[in-house]
């Protein structure tokens, strides 16, 4: 064969190795504001009702929002380490994968798959639909907000089909107008909250000893938490994000800086506006403060915010999880087609199409309920051994990363001791990801067989 037909024929390979590759075009920018549109989501607007209801002291309220963004903060800087050792697409997988082997990577997708995303977008989904009928006065049935929740998935996995450039600024502009509406909101509602409205004063901010010891204080944190999940999000995209080594740290560390900051002042701006008993177990404390501080006509204002905030958060979550099952199908360990990308567009399209048809079916099913009562257990574990897995691969004791291990474990232990149920439902995801692992995609048992 001539030398100018060898040279052709490499060409090819390359072009058709670069074909179904991942491409580099997310910045920075784009990247924290995927980890801000992915954490905010309904968590800051529901939880602290059902918080205060347990610990019933609005000091220790605000300290538990304190613990968790330095649990996340330990937990970012922790996977910012993993992030720039391996600047690829997958997240938990491949850092799993990395320091403990493909079994433990597989789980660990098969976790992100089921828990991590599909059941959180189908949840999301709802909430938007729900949010926006009843922001425009129509009649909630509920085909028509299932109808409105898969509408609304379809429409954004479809944006996200093209180009990653297209889907993160989208992202971006719905995670910017979601920081800006909450600083607003902080802003004004403190400003507001001078008129005759404080049930707080500033000699309140320590917490009662009660309220901290009492068994209620580390379940509240497993609440917090849930609000938090999401801060590692451009972990899955690292195979797509320019300057991996710096930008991926960087995006991890400020986003979870911006959503700490959010989420105290929003905090911050419940306990002065309500009493405890105006708090107490209610599912929607941002709506009750909002329509407190500005009356009926400018609370329409906050839904509105906090309906198309939904987007963002929704937009964020099928953009991460199908980087996990194209990395798990392109390492042999899921089904292949996922491992494909648009040839033009260079987005993993069978697997964002794939994860919108599970949330669809979760939409239609309503099975995510049950899905998200161990989210929180579930998420916590794979987290917890992924940051072990630093140290593994470091062999030397990292701060941070023994921090996040320890309050992980503290919020596991009571959730064994609290809510016995949810740890079998977790076991039992586990397991079944397990056998299908050993018998679908165990590369040595499939290598012995021939």
């Amino acid at each position: 064969m001539k030398s100018e037909e060898l040279v052709e024929l490499k060409n090819i390979s390359i072009y058709e190795e670069e074909r179904w590759q991942l491409k580099r075009e997310v910045g920075l920018f784009s990247a924290i504001m995927l980890v801000v549109g992915n954490t905010i989501g309904t968590g800051i607007f529901t939880t602290s009702g059902f918080i205060i209801k347990e610990i019933k002291d609005p000091a220790a309220l605000l300290l538990v929002w304190i613990l968790g963004g330095l649990i996340a903060l330990f937990g970012a800087l922790s996977y910012a380490e993993l992030g720039r050792m391996f600047p690829r697409a997958g997240g938990e997988y491949t850092f799993l994968k990395e320091s403990f082997g493909e079994v433990f990577g597989f789980l660990a997708g098969w976790i992100s798959l089921i828990v991590g995303f599909s059941a959180p977008i189908a949840a999301t989904a709802i909430a938007f639909s729900k949010y926006f009928l009843e922001l425009f006065h129509f009649q909630t049935f509920e085909i028509t907000s299932k109808l409105l929740a898969i509408s609304v998935i379809l429409l954004l996995s479809l944006v996200h089909v093209q180009r990653i450039r297209i889907g993160a600024n989208l992202q971006a502009g719905l995670t910017l107008f979601k920081i800006l509406f909450l600083f607003g909101f902080i802003l004004l509602g403190l400003w507001y909250s001078k008129e005759g409205l404080n049930t707080f004063e500033i000699e309140g901010l320590i917490p009662k000893k009660e309220a901290i010891l009492s068994l209620s204080f580390p379940v509240s944190l497993i609440y917090v938490m849930y609000a938090y999940s999401g801060w590692n999000a451009a972990t899955y995209i690292g195979e797509e994000i320019k300057n991996p080594q710096r930008n991926i740290p960087l995006s991890l560390l400020l986003g979870v800086l911006i959503i700490v900051a959010l989420y105290l002042g929003i905090n911050l701006l419940y306990v002065k506006s309500l009493s405890v008993e105006e708090m107490s177990g209610v599912v929607e404390i941002g709506a009750k403060t909002a329509e407190k501080l500005f009356g009926e006509k400018l609370s329409f204002l906050f839904t509105a915010g906090i309906t198309f905030g939904l987007l963002s958060v929704l937009s964020a979550m099928i953009i991460a999880g199908p980087r996990v099952y194209y990395a798990m199908a392109r390492d042999g360990i899921f089904f292949k087609v996922f491992s494909k990308v648009h040839p033009e567009k260079k987005t993993p399209v069978f697997s964002i199409i794939f994860q919108a048809l599970i949330a669809i079916f979760m939409v239609l099913t309503s099975t995510f309920e049950a899905l998200l009562l161990y989210i929180g257990f579930t998420l916590s574990l794979c987290a917890c051994l992924t940051v072990f897995g630093l140290m593994k691969l470091k062999k030397r004791f990292f701060f941070p990363a023994f921090a996040f291990i320890l309050a992980n474990l503290w919020m596991i232990i009571f959730t064994i001791l609290t809510k016995p149920l949810t740890i079998l439902a977790g076991i039992l995801t586990i397991l079944v990801g397990f056998v299908l692992y050993q018998f679908k995609f165990n590369q040595k048992l499939k290598n012995k067989r021939g």
